[in-house]
């Protein structure tokens, strides 16, 4: 089979993934582009003679690229990795998309535009002119519904017969007026579909000749001489050019208001029907991006996905621990049977399958919050939350950018530290890097559900969902504070999209609750396997070997030693102390921990629940100590994978170090004043 390199890109929030995944499927390959820590997504699919490797690029509004994501995104556009592009654009905000459009067809690199949420347009009583868009951008238009799948065989047609581009279609832009005004050398409205002004086209051909004497191998030199013109650092530093009077004066305002009139033209040409009452969205909008009322209902919405996934999912959690029950006895009862020695069997019983079954039972809870992010992700609403929180961020010396990693953060740490690479200041993605750990991922949602189910009662849920919300004023505080000490504003503020209010796509929301189950039960099948089988060697080994009285193992000396540090917050308790170490590897791990430091085989049942509530009890272990406890698992050491994206992401080893030094320190700082408070109080 014969084979074709397709890029898709598009404006963020434009289907562009939605169609991506509805070509590869589950079939996804993700990695890092070469040099950068910028993820690259890749699959593949077969269209009658072609092997199509297909490239999800990351979201950007126009080839001038700032962040590291956007310049990805240029550079392979532009290398010869890729054989035709796919802009993907949002045929409901037109005029915003095709800016980046006509950056692409600028390039000269074969373009197949991929018009997306034709059905939102539709909603709105408008239509778009699909045979005068073409005409006028000289490249092919496919309608397609990436949600529905429609239009994918069309749109695979056109990327194979548009390969072999090599010359501008036939344009049809009615110019004869501006024609006869011109008195520009070349007829550019025949092959151009953008032309600029005379003063503009002149400046173009100055700079495309000097770089034709300079770099005659160089291609596509229009293109370059519009960059160049524009004073794209990239550019100027990789083709130094001395034009004075030209290159020392950035035309790029200009150029992009030239742009724009022309995007206004094609609108007012292939937009038909153009309401102007308001629009739904703006109606919802008006609540929930609200100067006042948009962080309390932010606040109040994940209140409700806390509620469903701890509520519903408590109720599916113990079927899952019924079931780790009869594992478990049975497989004791099997290997008493078999006359195994009692060390293997409290090795298999005791340590795996209490450590790994005690998680597993939390999956239907970890399901159902990532199932709530998901539709929230894409129904469009996770933006409004980004851009209700851009005044605070700004006063907290922090781009409104930097609230989309934290945001990331309620899912999973790692990859809202690698959403911190959206930044363009150095200063605030290592900012952003140090404070989006405090957000309350999903690892530690076992630990919430665990221990405030065994000491809040009915008030679980609002003592589980208070951590959620004292991360997020952690994360302000700290942010506050390093804002009074560096006292340097943000370089950049919030530029992101309001999508469109739509549907979530089962199929998108699909694939990544699946992705993120994958990654929950492989870290059960990994790190918390092994944490199991070290927890349960060092509670049954000592200096003497094998010990049956676990007081003299290496886990309660480990613990003992280091217990007078948690004693002022509340937590010195030898196992409490030995599991928190224990959660540095993974959150999770703190649960299956405490089920084999108890000593309890089934610690998420409510049997469980009740022997380790009675040993905690017996120890005066309360409903404050249990309460700082899920504190300082809120606040302190992220976990391992964690720190190693943060050392990726800086670049600095010391950096990560700092990090995880901070936060035990600001864990120990305000757990002890809960628990100090608390004792006075209560």
């Amino acid at each position: 089979m014969k084979e074709l390199h397709v890029g898709f890109t598009g404006n963020p929030n434009c289907g562009k993934t939605t169609l991506f995944n509805a070509y590869t499927g589950a079939n996804l390959k993700v990695a890092n582009w070469p040099g950068v820590t910028v993820e690259k997504v890749e699959g593949t699919y077969n269209y009658k003679d072609y092997h199509m490797k297909l490239v999800d690029l990351p979201g950007t509004y126009s080839l001038t690229s700032y962040t590291m994501e956007e310049k990805v995104a240029r550079q392979y556009i532009y290398s010869d990795d890729v054989d035709v592009v796919v802009d993907v654009v949002d045929a409901s905000t037109l005029e915003r998309n095709l800016y980046l459009t006509l950056q692409l067809i600028e390039l000269g690199k074969p373009v197949v535009i991929a018009l997306n949420m034709m059905d939102i347009v539709e909603k709105r009583g408008m239509e778009i002119d699909l045979h005068r868009l073409p005409e006028m951008l000289g490249v092919p238009v496919i309608p397609v519904s990436a949600r529905k799948k429609k239009g994918l065989d069309i749109l695979m047609h056109a990327v194979v017969h548009h390969k072999d581009f090599s010359e501008q279609a036939p344009l049809i832009h009615h110019h004869e007026e501006e024609e006869k005004k011109s008195t520009h050398a070349h007829d550019h409205h025949k092959d151009m579909v953008m032309v600029y002004s005379d003063e503009i086209e002149d400046k173009i051909d100055m700079v495309k000749d000097a770089l034709k004497k300079k770099y005659p191998d160089m291609q596509k030199y229009r293109w370059h001489a519009i960059k160049l013109l524009e004073g794209d650092e990239e550019m100027k530093e990789k083709y130094p050019l001395e034009l004075p009077g030209i290159l020392d004066v950035s035309w790029e305002k200009q150029i992009i208001n030239e742009k724009y009139d022309f995007i206004e033209e094609i609108i007012s040409e292939v937009l038909v029907n153009k309401s102007a009452k308001e629009e739904k969205t703006d109606r919802i909008d008006h609540w929930l991006t609200h100067r006042i009322w948009g962080l309390p209902i932010f606040l109040g919405i994940m209140a409700l996905v806390f509620l469903f996934t701890f509520t519903l999912g408590d109720w599916l959690k113990e079927y899952f621990a019924m079931g780790i029950d009869w594992i478990s006895s049975g497989l004791r009862t099997v290997l008493e049977s078999a006359q195994v020695h009692p060390g293997v069997i409290s090795l298999v019983v005791d340590g795996i399958i209490a450590g790994v079954g005690g998680i597993l039972t939390f999956l239907p809870n970890i399901f159902i919050l990532f199932l709530a992010l998901a539709f929230l992700e894409d129904s469009g609403y996770m933006a409004r939350a980004a851009y209700v929180m851009d005044g605070i961020m700004g006063r907290l010396g922090l781009s409104g950018r930097s609230f989309i990693p934290m945001l990331l953060g309620f899912g999973c740490t790692v990859p809202a530290i690698m959403a911190s690479r959206a930044l363009e200041n150095k200063r605030d993605r290592m900012k952003t890097m140090l404070i989006t750990p405090f957000m309350s991922c999903s690892a530690r949602l076992p630990i919430y559900l665990l221990f405030s189910q065994m000491f809040f009662a009915e008030h679980a849920m609002l003592a589980a969902y208070s951590m959620y919300v004292l991360g997020l004023l952690t994360a302000i505080l700290v942010a506050f504070i390093l804002h009074l000490v560096d006292r340097k504003k943000a370089d950049n503020s919030l530029l992101i999209e309001l999508p469109e209010y739509k549907a979530p796509s089962g199929h998108t929301v699909w694939i990544y609750v699946t992705e993120k189950v994958k990654d929950y039960l492989t870290k059960a099948g990994t790190t918390i396997f092994v944490a199991s089988i070290i927890m349960w060697f060092i509670l049954n080994f000592g200096v003497h070997g094998y010990v049956t009285d676990i007081s003299e193992s290496f886990g309660t000396q480990i613990g003992k030693f280091i217990v007078p540090v948690f004693e002022p917050l509340g937590l010195g308790y030898w196992q409490i102390v030995v599991a928190l170490i224990a959660g540095i590897s993974a959150k999770e791990v703190v649960v299956s921990s405490c089920s084999v430091l108890f000593g309890v085989g089934n610690v998420t049942s409510h049997a469980g629940q009740a022997t380790l509530m009675g040993i905690l009890g017996g120890a005066g272990f309360g409903a404050l100590n249990a309460y700082c406890l899920m504190v300082f698992s809120l606040l302190y050491i992220p976990c391992l994978a964690t720190l190693a994206t943060i050392k990726r992401e800086s670049g600095s080893g010391k950096w990560a170090l700092f990090t995880a030094l901070f936060q035990l320190a600001v864990a120990w700082v305000i757990t002890f004043l809960i628990y100090q408070v608390g004792s006075l109080l209560l």
